[in-house]
């Protein structure tokens, strides 16, 4: 499992207030645009999720 950002869900037009209570630095945003999580660094806490004031992270799930 995973999570990913919407961009129809994102306004991106200001710095995004979850990159700072991700506690693994996984979330990255290069000036306002769509902030992108890495996979490879993101632990599935879930905080990001659960902070996001518009709702545009979402748990990916993957289908074998």
């Amino acid at each position: 499992m995973s999570y990913t950002i919407s961009s129809l869900r994102c306004p991106q037009n200001h710095a995004c207030p979850i990159i700072r209570i991700c506690s693994v630095q996984a979330i990255s945003q290069e000036g306002n645009k769509l902030p992108v999580i890495d996979k490879l660094k993101c632990t599935d806490c879930g905080k990001c999720a659960k902070y996001c004031p518009t709702r545009a992270v979402q748990k990916e799930e993957h289908k074998n």
